[in-house]
């Protein structure tokens, strides 16, 4: 190559980057955002991925984010669009504990949980309840031990399908109680409660956004949280923790976190990391988050390396979990 052409290649490179560092510096420049959430409109991912959005908008400059629901598989399709997007900050993730028991629960999967995002810091945490049917003779978590332990296996537990949030707290449940139970997939919670209810299945766990009505309705038997402490909220502020109800360390919350696509520049994942910050302590957005029965995080979650690192240890806790089962969603 001669000396005219190596410099003006050169010189097309330092435009290029010249170019580059600009974008990143006034990202986002105005151009709108687009939020995937790998679930239904209307879920409680998509309800906290647009409280996010909005209080997203000041510290990001008040730019246009739009709201993408792309559902289906497991949240693995939601998942897998934005690994695959362009990496320059429009296009992200929010989804919940799915990042951490998808590796596990599908053998086959497009993209990489460890190496095909960019961690940008968790959300929230939704705490979960142990809940039973209203005829179970059990008035409280010793009993309901008690009552298992004679059950000889004969006991039914819900969950809203394999993979979902009441069947990992289920799972959980009776490999730290050490008892085997039948466990009922539904299509959804809806109908999983209504189930129980109605006396079909005898527990489940699920999310207090889900349970906290029928609790507070006196239309099912609450047994236990799933936090190391006791909740605030008053529906929940009496019910124990399974940890001090004999089951140490037992901890199951669905938290939400938001992501981008490996390789986006640092300098825009600095941005959005201190706009997650900035939006975590809106209290429009925590009063939003409250309403859902969720607690904002506000330790060192919040840090990119502290969020994966977590995100980690939650694939580590569960995978075993998930593989002594040997079910599995594909």
């Amino acid at each position: 190559m001669s000396a005219s052409k190596k410099l003006k290649s050169l010189a097309l490179v330092a435009a290029a980057t010249a170019s580059f560092g600009l974008h990143a510096q006034n990202y986002p420049d105005g151009k709108p955002i687009t939020i995937v959430v790998p679930f239904a409109a209307g879920g409680p991912t998509d309800r906290v991925a647009r409280d996010l959005a909005e209080a997203l908008r000041k510290p990001l400059d008040g730019v246009s984010i739009v709201i993408d629901n792309a559902a289906g598989a497991g949240s693995t399709i939601g998942n897998a669009k934005v690994a695959r997007a362009k990496p320059d900050g429009y296009t992200l993730l929010v989804t919940h504990v799915g990042m951490a028991t998808t590796p596990v629960l599908y053998r086959k999967l497009t993209y990489n949980y460890e190496t095909d995002f960019e961690y940008l810091g968790l959300i929230n945490d939704v705490p979960m309840t142990l809940i039973g049917k209203p005829q179970l003779e059990a008035n409280n978590f010793k009993e309901l031990r008690e009552w298992i332990s004679k059950s000889g296996g004969k006991v039914n537990l819900g969950n809203a399908g394999i993979g979902s949030a009441s069947h990992l707290c289920g799972l959980l449940f009776q490999s730290e109680l050490k008892a085997e139970m039948t466990t009922v997939p539904y299509k959804g919670t809806a109908p999983a409660i209504a189930d129980l209810i109605g006396g079909q299945i005898d527990l489940l766990c699920d999310q207090t956004t889900n349970t906290t009505g029928q609790i507070e309705a006196k239309k099912v038997k609450p047994y236990a949280v799933t936090t190391l402490k006791r909740l605030n909220t008053p529906v929940l502020k009496d019910i124990p923790t399974l940890d001090e109800s004999g089951l140490k360390n037992f901890q199951v919350t669905i938290w939400h976190g938001m992501y981008a696509p490996k390789g986006t520049p640092a300098p825009i994942l600095k941005k959005l990391n201190d706009a997650l910050k900035v939006a975590l302590k809106d209290p429009d957005f925590i009063k939003k988050q409250e309403g859902l029965g969720a607690v904002v995080v506000n330790d060192k979650r919040v840090e990119p390396a502290e969020h994966k690192k977590f995100v980690q240890a939650e694939v580590a806790r569960f995978g075993p979990v998930i593989k002594a089962a040997g079910v599995y969603a594909d």
